[in-house]
C-alpha cells in the first residue's frame, strides 16, 4: 500500500514508519515547519527518512506561527516542566496541529496516487491534547475519504490497537528504529533537557519497556 506518513521526528512516528515498512507499505514522509520552538525534529526527521531510504519533503509553513499562538511551542511562552499529567502541560498544546498535517497530507496521497495517509497517535496520548483522541481520528477518517474522487483511507494503528508508549519502545526495539536519532524534547538545542513532560514520558516509556534509552538528557 502506498502510504503518506506524518514523520515529526519523534519516536512515535518513527517507529511507526518502521512498522509500516515491515508491513510492505511504499512510504513517503512528509514533515511541517510551522514555527515550532522545537525545530530540531525536523532534522531529526530528515536524518531518518534518510537512513529509513523513504522520500520525505519538509513543508515550509512557518508564516503560520502567528494564527498558532498561545501555545509554549508556537508564543514566547516557557515551556513547562514535569509530568504529562500535570495541568501545565497545556501550555504546549499546538492549536489543530494535527488536522493541518494530515490535511497536508491527505493532499499529497490524492497528488501521488497514495491509498492511505498514517499518523502515529497511541493509546497513551493524553488527554489534553484533543487532536489525539479517536473521535478526532474518526472524523479525520471520514474527511480524508471525502476529500477526493478515490477515497484516502486514514491509519492510526497504535490508536487502534491500545498501545502505550512502553509498547511502541518494544516494538521499534524489535524492528531495529534508531531510537538516537529521534527528538522528543520540546524545548530544542542539541540535547534533552530531561525536564520537561515529553522528555519524562520518554525516559519512563523505556524504563517501562526494559529497553536501555539512548538518549542524552541535559537534566
Amino acid at each position: 500500500m502506498k502510504t503518506i506518513l506524518t514523520l515529526s521526528g519523534g519516536l512515535d512516528s518513527t517507529v511507526l514508519l518502521y512498522h509500516l515498512q515491515n508491513q510492505s507499505h511504499e512510504v513517503r514522509c512528509i514533515s511541517v515547519d510551522y514555527g515550532q520552538r522545537h525545530r530540531r525534529e525536523l532534522r531529526a526527521a530528515a536524518e531518518i527518512a534518510h537512513r529509513a531510504r523513504v522520500e520525505h519533503k519538509v513543508v515550509d509553513l512557518s508564516a503560520i506561527r502567528g494564527i498558532l499562538a498561545g501555545s509554549s511551542q508556537t508564543s514566547d511562552i516557557e515551556v513547562p516542566e514535569g509530568h504529562y499529567e500535570e495541568e501545565s502541560m497545556k501550555l504546549t498544546v499546538v492549536p489543530n496541529r494535527n488536522m493541518i498535517l494530515l490535511a497536508l497530507a491527505g493532499a499529497w496521497a490524492v497528488s501521488t496516487g497514495s491509498e492511505a495517509v498514517a499518523y502515529a497517535a497511541h493509546a497513551g496520548d493524553h488527554a489534553i491534547y484533543p487532536d489525539c483522541r479517536p473521535e478526532f481520528a474518526q472524523a479525520m477518517a471520514v474527511a480524508l475519504g471525502l476529500c477526493d474522487w478515490k477515497p484516502v483511507q486514514l491509519i492510526a494503528p497504535f490508536a487502534a490497537e491500545k498501545r502505550s508508549k512502553a509498547d511502541l519502545v518494544k516494538l521499534g526495539a524489535s524492528l531495529g528504529v534508531p531510537f538516537a536519532l529521534t527528538w522528543s524534547c520540546y524545548k530544542g538545542g542539541e540535547v534533552h533537557c530531561g525536564r520537561c513532560g515529553t522528555c519524562q514520558e520518554r525516559r519512563e516509556a523505556h524504563q517501562l519497556a526494559g529497553i536501555p534509552d539512548p538518549t542524552i538528557y541535559g537534566g
